[in-house]
C-alpha cells in the first residue's frame, strides 16, 4: 500500500485478525508491542514482523512506527492511545473507543492538541456493502428514514474468567457485540434524544444481553439487540418512508443486502465480493487520510465515537451497569 508504517499493541484474538487483514492487503506492518517480550516475540514470528517489544512503551517510542493499532481490553483502550498519542503516533482504537465518554473526549482533545490522527476501528463503517448503503441513503431512495434495526448475538465462552465475562475487563454483551447496531443507528439517524433498555445478567455482574429502544423525536425509531450466550439471526433493516433496506446475516460484515420499494418490489440487489475478513478497509480509511495530513474521518469522526459512547453510557445508566473502575 503506501508508506504507512504499523505498530500493533496487543496479541490478542482481534489483533491476529487485523494483522492477517493488513499483510494480506499488502499494509506494512513494522512492530508489535506486548506486555511480555514472549507474546510480542511469538505474536512476531507469526506474521514474520520484522520488530517485536515487550513493553507498549517500548513500541510507542519505535521511530519507525507512523500508527498504532490499540488491541487492548476496553478499560485500557484510553491509556494506551493517550501513550500513543503523546508519544507522537497516530492511532487506530478497537471498538469500543473507550470504556466511557469521558475517556473517549479525553482522547479525542489530547489527539487535537497534538494534532494527530485518531479514529475508532468500527470496521463496518468502513465495508463496501455499507458505502453503497451510505450511497443509497444519501440519494434518497429510501425517503425519509424512520425505523431501523438490528441484532447482534453470538454464542461466546461462558468461562467467568473470559474476557468477555469479566466486568473488570469491560466485559459484557453491550461494548463487545452492541456496540455494532448501536453505532449503526449513529450512522444513520445520529446521537438519540431518548434511550430506554432492558438487560439479563450473568453471575459475574458482566450484562449477558441488553435490548434498547432509541428516540429521535418524532422522527424515527431504533431498536437494538446484544447477546453473548445466544445464536442469534443477526440481520438489519433500514426503513424508510419509500423504500427498505433489508441487510443479510452476518450484518455487520461482508454480506449482501437488498432494497425493496413500496411495492415490495427489489430496486436494488448488492452482493459483496471481498477477500479477508474485511478490516482492511478502515486501514486504507486510515493511511488515506494520514497521507493527506488530516486527523479525522468524515465516515467515522472522533466526535462521533464520543457521542456513541455516550449513547452506550445512556444504556448502562438504564440498566444499572457500571464497572469497577467507575467506582
Amino acid at each position: 500500500m503506501g508508506d504507512i508504517r504499523w505498530g500493533i499493541l496487543g496479541t490478542g484474538g482481534i489483533a491476529h485478525t487485523f494483522t492477517r487483514d493488513l499483510l494480506d492487503d499488502e499494509h506494512d506492518v513494522a512492530a508489535v508491542g506486548s506486555r511480555t517480550q514472549e507474546r510480542a516475540d511469538a505474536f512476531a514470528d507469526e506474521f514474520e514482523i520484522p520488530t517485536s517489544y515487550g513493553s507498549y512503551e517500548k513500541l510507542v517510542a519505535d521511530d519507525d512506527i507512523d500508527i498504532v493499532y490499540v488491541a487492548t481490553p476496553h478499560p485500557e483502550h484510553a491509556a494506551n492511545a493517550e501513550l500513543a498519542l503523546r508519544a507522537g503516533k497516530h492511532v487506530l482504537v478497537e471498538k469500543p473507543f473507550t470504556l466511557n465518554a469521558a475517556e473517549a473526549q479525553r482522547v479525542v482533545d489530547l489527539a487535537a492538541d497534538l494534532g494527530l490522527f485518531v479514529l475508532e476501528a468500527m470496521w463496518t463503517r468502513f465495508l463496501p456493502h455499507v458505502e453503497r448503503i451510505r450511497r443509497i441513503l444519501a440519494d434518497g431512495t429510501l425517503g425519509d428514514v424512520r425505523e431501523f434495526s438490528a441484532d447482534h448475538m453470538q454464542l461466546l465462552p461462558s468461562d467467568p474468567l473470559h474476557r468477555i465475562n469479566a466486568l473488570e475487563l469491560g466485559g459484557g454483551a453491550l461494548l463487545d457485540l452492541g456496540v455494532y447496531p448501536i453505532s449503526f443507528a449513529s450512522m444513520l439517524l445520529g446521537e438519540p434524544e431518548t434511550v430506554k433498555a432492558s438487560a439479563r445478567f450473568e453471575a459475574t455482574g458482566a450484562d449477558a444481553a441488553t435490548d434498547a429502544v432509541f428516540g429521535y423525536g418524532d422522527r424515527a425509531l431504533a431498536v437494538t439487540r446484544c447477546a453473548l450466550d445466544l445464536r442469534g439471526v443477526n440481520t438489519a433493516s433500514i426503513v424508510g418512508t419509500d423504500a427498505r433496506i433489508e441487510i443479510d446475516s452476518v450484518w455487520y460484515t461482508p454480506t449482501n443486502f437488498r432494497v425493496i420499494g413500496a411495492g415490495n418490489e427489489v430496486i436494488e440487489e448488492y452482493k459483496t465480493r471481498i477477500t479477508g475478513a474485511g478490516k482492511q478497509f478502515q486501514a486504507r480509511e486510515a493511511e488515506r487520510l494520514i497521507a493527506e495530513g488530516r486527523t479525522a474521518s468524515d465516515v467515522m469522526s472522533p466526535q462521533e465515537s464520543v457521542s456513541i459512547m455516550r449513547t452506550l453510557d445512556a444504556v448502562r445508566a438504564e440498566i444499572g451497569l457500571v464497572y469497577p473502575q467507575e467506582r
